[in-house]
């Protein structure tokens, strides 16, 4: 039987800090910290819940992060 995949490690980043950035500054700062992906949404949107590694997620309201999520 094979093993399971180790999925690779993701950066080790408070997502709290990027609450109150302007949503471009929010975007360059977690690439520069080593996340793959970075999505931006508004809020009440309706996503699916899997969990992906190397992904962070802000919700974007006024061009301002108010919530953030890893995966």
């Amino acid at each position: 039987m094979a093993s399971l995949p180790t999925p690779p490690a993701q950066p080790d980043d408070a997502p709290d800090t990027y609450v109150g950035l302007g949503a471009d500054a929010a975007e360059q700062l977690a690439r520069s910290r080593g996340w793959d992906t970075v999505r931006a949404v508004p809020p009440g949107t309706f996503l699916t819940m899997e969990f992906r590694s190397g992904r962070i997620n802000f919700q974007v309201e006024d061009a301002r992060v108010t919530r953030c999520w890893v995966g």
